[in-house]
């Protein structure tokens, strides 16, 4: 079969978001075991015992191939996603199948939230080879010295093993043009994501912005939140961006663009009604079925979205929301020594959303009389929302319908819904849960940290403090190593992966954020320290702007820039904001040059090409150029009143600073005056005169704003 049959097949299986259950694994006899018996990743121990002789990403792997001139497959996923096990159980626990893979060639299996920097080579290969959608898992084949030849995404048993036999073949006849492919894919993979060539001296102005915000909006789905259509992402920096721009423009569209969205998501089945958090996506264009996955980072980022959102409305429901979902972290995803886990399986028993979804007669059992209520309250029927006349939780009706309805008033209907709640959730702790991946990445860690202290800054609860405190410190314990540097990864005491760009820029900015609620300097100097980490063995010397990887790092085919946002920020543009923001900091003109320097290379590209989702976190920096932001130093014995009164306040466009004493930060010098405390509102280093209470100093924000 030739290749371009094998990419049209790849599109004809569709796009395959992925998920996976840990019972298939656990029922192996253990009649193999592979090399990667001694790894900590649970996506690779998932595959230590199949007939498949894998080895994880090493030399090692690709000496064996080049010594017996064999090509090699790599074969990406992670352990929540489903594909990767439907192909494990159809094909790599089949003898037939890993037979044949290992008498021809070497397999190499790879967790991809591990090792990103490898994915993104060969999901890249797999782009330019496919021209169709890619996905997990992904299968690479690859010449010995791992340049790909071609790339796919999941596949039944049969196709597999056609795709197997076509490569064999080719190898042992042809191996000139399997060379030749390599090359040309090779190529293109250096090629993507070029850098677009700076324009000269770019000008950000207030029309622009306007310009990007009206592209987001264009595509808002103002009846259900999101975007327009089906499947439907969270996708948090947008909406952060859209409440940022409404703090500026006042534009009630923007505003609207993320309640309704919030709102929506809220009462949809892709959040977690009984034990709290949201899945990964809605399939549908309502955001009622979810893939049930329950992913650390969109929980970070939403728990993050929903504190600011808190702020500029006051809206009790999304307090709820993420008291709900920080209970589900603490409980469910926060290991004894303050780290946190990375995400749930959206299977239980070989069934997708099992633990997770109801049958009207359960709900009628456990409840009793109460069930009526809850069953209008969460739209419950006899026929099912969902699969084989199953429910899932979600609310169409208003409380006060309801209410109505059974003539209730509305404290005797929280009551109840609470209660019932309360009940079925012990209910549903009786069944077999979702695997867990119980590893910990320092970037995803970092998110979730910043999700605390944003909550903190909202609601003023010292636990939510105290977690991401306790976070910190384990990144520091734990993460970093004694030549400044990071590891990635952590699990049952070993943290073996250097440290990717993300996984400094989301640290920087979480640390830089700790420094804001607390003023303990420890965390800004730490943030300044891992920044002049980056700047040392990530930079690249041709742009301003980051490598992926680290120096450090034995090279991959490509050495790639993340230079675009998707579900997590990318690294590139976090790093411009912790540059543009330790810059003011530290008096660092040469970082806030640079990071003028980033976003001009990407301006133009943003405000023209009229897709904003895609560079959602640039576009915050974007607007951070638009408006200066400000500069606020809180001085004096009464501190912290001061600047916790201030933390409740949506506040995008400043920094805070300050402490008893002036510290050690430049813009602190000469502020502190005996026996009061002062706020001083500075714009480019330029203050105000001093005011004591934070109302005058809010007044004096607006005023400049």
């Amino acid at each position: 079969m030739h290749v371009l049959q094998f990419s049209f097949l790849m599109f004809c299986m569709g796009f395959f978001s992925c998920n996976f259950s840990q019972s298939e694994a656990q029922k192996n006899n253990h009649q193999f075991t592979n090399e990667l018996i001694n790894e900590s990743s649970p996506y690779l121990l998932q595959h230590a015992h199949n007939p498949v002789n894998w080895y994880p990403w090493s030399e090692k792997a690709f000496e064996k191939a080049k010594a017996e001139n064999k090509m090699v497959i790599i074969s990406i996923g992670y352990a929540s996603c489903h594909w990767c096990h439907v192909m494990e159980h159809e094909s790599f626990e089949d003898t037939t199948v890993a037979n044949f893979m290992n008498e021809h060639f070497v397999s190499i299996k790879v967790d991809r939230e591990e090792r990103p920097d490898v994915d993104d080579v060969y999901m890249s290969a797999c782009q330019l080879a496919s021209q169709e959608g890619c996905g997990w898992p992904l299968n690479a084949m690859a010449l010995p010295d791992g340049k790909p030849v071609w790339a796919g995404t999941y596949f039944p048993k049969k196709p597999w093993l056609e795709v197997l036999e076509y490569f064999k073949n080719e190898w042992q006849k042809s191996p000139q043009k399997m060379e030749e492919y390599a090359v040309r894919l090779t190529e293109g993979v250096g090629q993507m994501e070029a850098l677009p060539l700076p324009s000269g001296e770019v000008s950000f102005s207030p029309s622009d912005l306007d310009q990007i915000a009206d592209s987001f909006l264009q595509r808002i789905d103002f009846h259900r939140g999101g975007r327009v259509g089906a499947p439907k992402f969270p996708m948090p920096n947008n909406y952060e961006f859209l409440l940022k721009y409404h703090h500026f423009s006042s534009d009630e569209r923007a505003l609207k663009a993320v309640t309704v969205t919030l709102d929506e998501m809220a009462k949809g089945g892709i959040y977690d009604h009984l034990g709290g958090g949201f899945a990964r996506y809605s399939t549908d264009s309502e955001w009622l079925a979810p893939h049930f996955e329950k992913m650390l980072y969109d929980n970070a980022q939403l728990v993050s979205l929903y504190s600011q959102a808190f702020q500029v409305t006051g809206n009790p429901l999304y307090e709820t929301v993420v008291r709900e979902t920080l209970g589900f972290i603490e409980r469910e995803m926060t290991s004894p020594e303050g780290a946190f886990y990375t995400s749930f399986d959206a299977d239980s028993e070989d069934e997708e959303g099992k633990f997770y979804v109801w049958r009207k007669q359960e709900i009628d059992s456990i409840l009793g009389e109460d069930a009526a209520v809850f069953c209008q309250f969460f739209e419950i029927s006899s026929n099912g929302n969902w699969e084989d006349g199953k429910n899932i939780l979600h609310r169409r009706k208003t409380p006060e319908a309801v209410a109505k309805k059974f003539g209730l008033t509305p404290f005797q209907l929280n009551s109840l819904i609470t209660n019932s709640k309360d009940k079925l959730f012990k209910a549903r702790s009786n069944r077999i849960p979702p695997a867990l991946d119980d590893k910990s990445l320092t970037s995803w860690n970092a998110l979730m940290l910043k999700g605390y202290v944003d909550a903190y800054q909202a609601f003023g609860e010292k636990s939510y403090l105290d977690a991401a405190l306790k976070n910190g410190r384990f990144i520091l314990e734990k993460a970093l190593r004694p030549d400044g540097g990071l590891n990635r990864n952590y699990k049952d005491g070993k943290s073996v992966i250097n440290a990717f760009l993300d996984d400094y820029a989301l640290t920087i900015d979480a640390f830089t954020a700790l420094y804001q609620v607390t003023f303990d300097e420890n965390w800004l100097m730490k943030a300044k320290d891992l920044t002049a980490y980056v700047l040392q063995h990530f930079s690249d010397e041709n742009s301003s702007f980051f490598y992926y990887t680290s120096n450090l790092d034995p090279p991959l085919i490509a050495r790639k820039m993340e230079t675009s946002d998707n579900v997590i920020p990318g690294s590139n543009s976090v790093m411009a904001t912790n540059l543009h923001r330790l810059g003011m900091y530290f008096y660092q003109n040469e970082w806030l040059e640079k990071s003028r320097s980033m976003m001009q290379v990407l301006s133009n590209t943003i405000v023209k090409n009229q897709q904003p989702d895609f560079y959602s976190n640039w576009c915050q920096l974007y607007l951070d150029f638009v408006r200066p932001p400000f500069e606020v130093a809180i001085v004096g014995e009464n501190f912290a009143k001061s600047r916790d009164e201030m933390l409740r306040k949506f506040l995008p466009n400043a920094i805070l600073l300050g402490g008893k004493t002036e510290g050690a930060l430049e813009l602190l010098k000469g502020k502190l005056q005996e026996g009061r405390t002062m706020i001083y509102v500075c714009q480019n280093k330029v203050c105000k005169l001093p005011v004591q209470q934070v109302s005058e100093a809010m007044k004096l924000m607006e005023k400049n704003k």
